[in-house]
């Protein structure tokens, strides 16, 4: 058992809380009320009443208002008429929230730098996890995938910044909650509204529908109400653009006619010369591609809500939630897969940057690949939750709160069909303009005469996130203006992922009952125009794909053959093939904790200035177990640890309309789930073994904040926040190179059609990264978060009817990982170098702004997100860090109210069509993709009655 405290800390904040409670018992008697918040009005006019938009706003600064901690919220109306596909668009509107981007969509959030593993999501009070497969790669880890839920099915989002004692552990960046109907909250009777809108995206040229609908019912005597909503969406996007994937140096079999081996293509000891070691160092395209990807998504989202309160003192409530979230993507690619096969290439006319780049040069013997990729996955989501609110006597009360939750994210078919022309020559590729590269084949690539089916895939998986919670929660107003909490909680985490594969390379003589059964391949026949390692392409099994909207320069090749899937997989059998075990992705772990708070809340004046604190200390125990399958042995370690979770909030109030907060508490997040796994897995495409570290220590820091609030009108206010992380505990990556042999994993790790399980004298060879994950030495973060909101009362006329909001983060972090560092001698093992940057996914600077316009019948907005740049994990074969440009989404929505119950809108999103640009090494920037998503734009009507 492990026991993690910082002595002096919790020594200081209990001293804190008692002189909060001296204080709070000697001046609760002179306590005064709390400041409420102005009222809307018009000096010409008198009172206005405040409706839409702007009462959303307002009742958002009133939760932030009155607060004690650092807290910001969104309300339904604001949620329901912003134009966002899903929650994590609408959250991206809160100061010191970015989001990450999926197929053009938003999927996960970063709060004040910190990236969405360090966030906790709790659905009605009950923590969860849910996770896609949407986007490039699948969530299997601690990160909420918020794309899975429709924006309409909530009615009220609340970020908590600073932590608590009462507040639920595990995050060092925010705890959002995430809360869905409230029908004693509504009208007496029937409330009914919905609405209908259909989107466009102008890329993919399709229109699908999304609707929602809710039907609320109170009692005439307020005492049992009930609710139901639905959402659903169907949309169809593309994106479409290049792709590098990564940069790498390797030795070529001759250039510009200078041979660089003592035998052709294969074989042989290396010949140094300026020409060959000059083009061995330098850095060219993996794999220069061109192509599109097709998403289709499907929505649908279900809540109930049931509250009984008999009296004041008692009300029940149960909440159910259920979503399925289908996200299909297809790829369609034309490439050259120089990866791996730069041994037979012959360079002619190489060009370099000073970055040490090839960026330019004509391939002879090139393996020319086109690709087509199909995935089907499905994430269903329930939760059911139970609360009981009592009020035992006027002086104490309790929350009893329970329930379950389940995140099941499936992968049925994970397709993957290869044409392959590994003698082509000619192709020529141009990255001057690293954005927009010129990639033209040589050879025909629409001839099936000139392809063979050379490799298929299919990988099936499925992830399930569950969770079991129990809380009883309780206040003890001890006197006015002083009061106790205490609670205790029990929580199961359980997470477990199982992966297969259908994998296998085609080769021999072509025959057809060779893909049937696990096949090796001899280098010999791999290689040369008489060489059979797959089958003949033909017609029957291809089809033609046309490349538009990619905006590639004159001379780019557009059109080539694909494999027909449904021909292809028919052809071989794949889907009859019998599945073996992706075996580094069959593992879980379980997580157990147990643990309770006391907290001390207390508000007065002292020396004359209103104060509002609270102060406490949490406990937890965690009990994890990890499984996994080591060398074919499953193996379970079994560990458990400690935290004792000291915090402080305060509030003071110079004056009714200025509120100075500071924080200061003990934070942690549990290690990466994948980080955590017995054994290791390997990649036998890119040469990388990655064992887990089950005794890895959590992510533990001290966080401190330090804000001021000026409440300055109605509706409005500026604020200024400083925050601070010390990282004392930081997990890192740790790589070195070596060779696939002395990891002592088996041969069966390796997927069966990559590179190192069809030619096993790879395996031997000292190219393959080796990484694991340590506890490193720690990291810092700090930052700014500046916002503004108002309406423009001041302005004449009309335009007193605009308004605007703004907010801005700047984040200074750093920490020190370990990376491979380029090759400095030709074919030489990649040397590693510790290297200080910001932490993964914390982007320096971010920027939200909407003007608004708001009128009784008509209202207008227009909203720009902007995120710098930034890194989001360490790269491979001697690229130092990868991440991604900056990026500046604009959306616009504008309405107009037919009648009280009647509202058309017109809205918009991404209308600039920005590009993503990925790169990869921080130093050379060079071109990872460079892709973009089309504007959308949707019609639609609401009703509410």
């Amino acid at each position: 058992m492990e026991v993690r405290t910082d002595r002096r800390l919790i020594r200081a904040l209990l001293a804190a809380t008692s002189l909060i409670a001296v204080a709070g018992a000697a001046h609760a008697q002179d306590a005064p009320a709390p400041a409420e918040p102005a009222q809307t009005a018009d000096d010409a006019e008198g009172e206005i009443v405040v409706t839409g938009f702007r009462a959303s706003l307002n009742a958002a600064l009133n939760v932030k208002r009155t607060s004690v901690g650092a807290v910001d919220a969104i309300v339904a109306e604001d949620i329901a008429k912003f134009p966002d596909q899903n929650l994590a668009e609408s959250l991206q509107r809160i100061p010191g929230i970015a989001i990450q981007r999926d197929g053009g969509e938003g999927r996960a959030i970063t709060v004040r730098g910190l990236g969405a593993q360090f966030t906790r999501v709790r659905v009605n009070g009950l923590e969860t996890v849910t996770t896609s497969s949407d986007g490039a790669s699948a969530n299997r880890d601690r990160s909420f995938d918020f794309n899975v839920f429709a924006s309409e099915l909530f009615s009220s989002i609340v970020v908590h910044k600073t932590a608590s004692a009462d507040l639920d552990e595990g995050s060092l960046g925010a705890v959002v909650d995430l809360n869905t109907g409230n029908p004693l909250a509504g009208k007496t009777g029937v409330t009914i509204a919905a609405s209908a809108v259909a989107n466009y995206n102008d890329l993919s040229k399709t229109v699908g529908p999304r609707f929602a609908g809710l039907i609320g019912w109170k009692s005439p005597d307020g005492t049992l109400g009930a609710s139901v909503s639905a959402a659903y969406q169907d949309t169809r996007t593309k994106e479409i653009g290049n792709n590098t994937v990564r940069w790498a140096q390797a030795r070529f079999d001759s250039v510009d006619g200078t041979r660089c081996w003592t035998a052709p293509n294969r074989g042989g000891t290396y010949i140094a010369s300026a020409a060959c070691d000059r083009a061995a160092l330098s850095f060219h395209p993996r794999i220069p591609r061109y192509g599109e990807v097709e998403h289709s998504r499907e929505r649908l989202g279900l809540t109930g809500s049931v509250q009984w309160s008999p009296t004041d003192a008692t009300k029940v409530s149960i909440d159910g939630l259920y979503s399925r979230f289908r996200a299909d993507r297809r790829e369609k690619w034309g490439e050259v897969l120089l990866r791996s096969n730069e041994r037979q290439i012959d360079v002619l006319n190489p060009t370099h940057d000073d970055n040490n780049n090839m960026v330019s040069a004509t391939l002879n013997d090139a393996w020319v690949r086109t690709e087509h990729f199909y995935r089907q996955s499905q994430t269903e989501f329930y939760q059911i939750g139970g609360t009981w609110d009592q009020d035992v006597t006027d002086k104490f009360r309790f929350t009893l709160l329970g329930g379950y939750s389940k995140s099941d994210a499936s992968v049925p078919v994970e397709t993957t069909l290869v044409f392959d022309d590994r003698d082509a020559q000619g192709y020529r590729y141009d990255y001057s303009d690293k954005n927009s590269p010129l990639l033209a084949f040589g050879t025909s690539v629409t001839d099936p005469a000139n392809f063979q089916l050379a490799e298929i895939r299919d990988r099936p998986s499925d992830v399930v996130n569950q969770f079991k919670t129990a809380q009883l929660r309780t206040e003890w107003d001890v006197a006015e203006g002083f009061q106790v909490r205490v609670g205790g909680m029990w929580r199961r985490y359980d997470y477990d992922i199982t992966a297969f594969t259908r994998d296998t390379a085609v080769c021999g003589n072509g025959g057809r009952d060779l893909v049937l059964g696990t096949i090796t391949c001899s280098a010999s026949t791999a290689f040369g125009p008489s060489a059979v390692y797959g089958f003949q392409a033909t017609p029957q099994l291809s089809e033609l794909f046309t490349l538009r909207g990619a905006k590639a320069p004159a001379g780019t090749t557009t059109q080539w053959l694909i494999p027909n899937l449904d021909a292809a997989t028919q052809f071989t059998g794949l889907y009859d093939r019998p599945l073996a075990l992706d075996v580094g992705n069959n593992r879980g772990v379980v997580e157990e904790t147990k643990g309770g708070y006391l907290q001390f809340d207390a508000k007065g004046t002292v020396f004359g200035l209103e104060y509002a604190a609270n102060a406490g200390i949490r406990y937890v125990r965690t009990d994890q177990s990890s499984y996994g399958i080591n060398s074919g042995v499953n193996v379970t370690v079994k560990r458990d640890y400690e935290d004792w979770l000291p915090s402080m909030n305060v509030a003071l109030y110079p004056t009714s309309d200025i509120i100075v907060r500071g924080a200061i508490a003990k934070v942690i997040t549990r290690p990466s789930l994948g980080n955590l796994t017995p054994g290791g897995s390997a990649d036998g495409f890119n040469f990388r073994v990655t064992s887990g570290n089950p005794f890895l220590e959590p992510f533990r820091a001290t966080n401190y904040d330090l804000a001021a609030e000026w409440y300055f009108a109605p509706q409005s206010a500026f604020s200024v926040a400083l925050f601070r992380k010390d990282i004392a505990s930081f997990p890192v990556a740790v790589t070195r190179s070596g060779t696939f042999t002395e990891t002592g994993l088996s041969p069966s790790v390796l997927v069966p059609s990559s590179p190192a399980a069809v030619n096993p004298a790879l395996q031997g060879q000292d190219i393959w990264t080796i990484a694991t994950t340590t506890n490193g030495t720690g990291a810092t973060l700090d930052g700014i978060e500046i916002a503004l909101q108002a309406p423009f009362r001041f302005l004449p006329g009309v335009l007193r009817n605009f308004g605007g909001i703004v907010n801005a983060t700047f984040v200074r972090s750093e920490a020190d990982y370990t990376q491979q560092a380029p090759a400095t001698v030709p074919g030489g093992a990649l040397p590693t170098v510790t290297r200080t940057e910001t932490l993964y996914n914390v982007s320096k600077r971010q920027f939200n702004a909407t003007l608004y316009y708001e009128d009784a019948k008509f209202s207008a907005r227009t909203s720009v997100a902007y995120r710098g740049p930034y890194v989001d994990g360490g790269s491979g074969t001697g690229n130092i860090f990868e991440g991604y440009d900056s990026i500046a989404n604009v959306d616009a929505s504008i309405r107009y109210k037919l009648t009280d119950f009647l509202e058309l809108s017109l809205e918009g999103t991404n209308l600039t069509d920005a590009y993503r640009r990925r790169i990869v090494d921080v130093d050379a920037r060079r071109n990872y993709e460079n892709n973009h998503f089309g504007r959308t734009l949707l019609v639609g009507a609401r009703v509410k009655m």
